[in-house]
């Protein structure tokens, strides 16, 4: 019987862009190594909403199974634990890999408060989500200006088992802050899925 292809969901954030920073680099890191990678392009990135960016996962990632892996940057992260949550009970991934992924934020703008107030605020069944996404890892940066370390890390941590790194000095991890390269998340995913 052939062997089912590991494949890979990468999520961007906010204002997110599938060619955006790291995106094109990690997928050809994966691509090189096997794996069949996704990068789409979320609705509305701008303005992301939870039904649209959950429906979005669901038509790309239709039969998970668990050689299917998620990489969310930012808000690309609650929405695959949205994803997760809704999943049938038989149905597990093989992991989940957060680059900034968040609970709680800090330092919003005022315009930028209702938009994320619902991702705040909704609440999520982690005890399922623990069970559909089956392993998890959460990449925090030393000096993000939005992602409170302490508090999210705590969360993943406690709620997800999730294993926790911390790099320094990335910022949001985004193109932005020039982070074109993310080692740390290709040797990850490369544990979790062995």
């Amino acid at each position: 019987m052939e062997k089912s292809k590991k494949i890979v969901y990468i999520i961007h954030g906010w204002w997110g862009y599938p060619k955006e920073g790291w995106f094109p680099w990690l997928k050809q890191e994966l691509e090189k190594r096997g794996f069949k990678v996704y990068v789409p392009k979320m609705p509305d990135a701008g303005k992301p909403k939870i039904n649209a960016w959950v429906s979005k996962l669901r038509k790309l990632a239709k039969r998970p199974d668990k050689n299917t892996y998620f990489v969310g940057h930012s808000i690309g992260l609650p929405a695959i634990l949205r994803y997760l949550e809704k999943l049938p009970a038989n149905k597990k991934v093989g992991g989940v890999i957060s680059v900034a992924g968040w609970f709680k934020l800090i330092n919003l703008e005022p315009e930028e408060k209702p938009i994320v107030k619902p991702w705040l605020e909704m609440q999520l069944d982690f005890k399922k989500i623990k069970t559909a996404g089956n392993k998890f890892v959460a990449i925090f940066s030393s000096n993000d200006l939005y992602v409170p370390l302490k508090a999210n890390a705590d969360i993943f941590k406690r709620k997800l088992g999730a294993k926790i790194f911390i790099e320094r000095n990335k910022r949001h991890f985004s193109g932005s802050d020039g982070v074109k390269e993310l080692p740390i998340v290709l040797s990850e995913l490369l544990k979790i899925s062995k």
